[in-house]
């Protein structure tokens, strides 16, 4: 197997592929023969060094793929040689082939592209989790999501449509918002050119909105949670932009509203049956084109480290795959 490697904690620059046997699946796993995997914040974060989870050196990262099984260990139920799957498993996606524990395997239904299905479980799985288990967004809300022409942002414009919420998408450019509104949108905003607070104010007739979904923090948090309705929920996602904010707490207090922390990793260790349920859901929405992933570019193995900077410096739109 060929396998995008990192060998000390460093700039995606220093990744190399490595040809190395390919390990037969311990018990409890399978083999998949990697077709896609979805490139994330995490990994290029995990490379350096600055993921709140480090693995032992040398490891591959890459956390989702889809592909086919091409093997199947001892004791595993339910999966077999030959059938087609995507898989969260944290690391290693980045390579010919991957071992993983049957646990973290969700058959695919036929006829989902395998590109498009290697971009579900983290995005699209962290965006499930936020908004239906922790924002608890409802029909009728008014959902703020903010780097909306991101993997995360486009996942939550799509699912928050998909549960009867209206989307305000902000983002930094008017290419971004177009895509924003192509992926269902009902109103966007330009921050680097409009002042956010203002402009949520006048969108939501100074009511504020419901839920807010930040996937990049910064210097926009403050401002966008000075917009939050009473009893609001901000959905503290990642950070993107760079800096962890520090907001000030008699804002949740004169709100009413609630910081909330998503962390979808944990929520699947913890509650893998919720999270097989929202991936079914999430599913039957990819199959019947209420939600419509973009993958806006496919990198080569050996281009996995510019896939990662294009993601550090805010190039991409969408998801990006890695194809093996």
């Amino acid at each position: 197997m060929r396998a995008l490697t990192c060998t000390a904690f460093d700039q995606p620059e220093t990744l190399t592929v490595l040809d190395t046997p390919t390990p037969a699946p311990a018990p409890g796993e399978v083999t998949i023969e990697v077709h896609a995997a979805g490139v994330n914040y995490p990994d290029a974060l995990m490379v350096m060094g600055q993921y709140q989870v480090r693995p032992p050196l040398p490891f591959t990262p890459g956390a989702e793929a889809a592909g086919i099984i091409t093997a199947v260990g001892e004791g595993v139920r339910g999966l077999s040689v030959g059938q087609r799957v995507a898989a969260f498993t944290g690391t290693g996606a980045f390579a010919t082939h991957l071992n993983a524990p049957a646990a973290a395997v969700m058959p695919l239904p036929d006829g989902m592209d395998l590109g498009v299905a290697a971009t579900l479980p983290l995005a699209y799985g962290t965006v499930m989790h936020a908004l239906i288990d922790r924002g608890q967004v409802r029909a009728g809300e008014t959902l703020l999501v903010l780097g909306a022409a991101g993997g995360v942002g486009l996942a939550a414009i799509m699912i928050g449509k998909a549960l009867g919420a209206r989307v305000i998408a902000a983002a930094s450019t008017d290419e971004k918002l177009e895509l924003a509104r192509q992926h269902g949108a009902d109103e966007v905003i330009n921050y680097e050119q409009t002042d956010l607070k203002d402009a949520l104010k006048a969108l939501t007739g100074k009511q504020g909105v419901d839920v807010i979904l930040d996937p990049v923090g910064d210097r926009w948090a403050e401002s966008a949670f000075r917009s939050v309705a009473w009893g609001g929920r901000y959905l503290v996602i990642g950070f993107a932009g760079g800096e962890i904010p520090r907001l000030p707490l008699n804002l949740p207090l004169l709100k009413g509203a609630s910081v909330v922390g998503v962390f979808w990793g944990e929520f699947a260790r913890r509650d893998p049956a919720g999270n097989a349920r929202n991936l079914a859901r999430l599913a039957g929405w990819v199959m019947d084109g209420t939600v419509r992933p973009l993958v806006s570019e496919r990198y080569a193995l050996e281009d996995g480290p510019r896939a990662m900077r294009d993601l550090l410096e805010r190039r991409v739109t969408g998801k990006v795959i890695i194809t093996p």
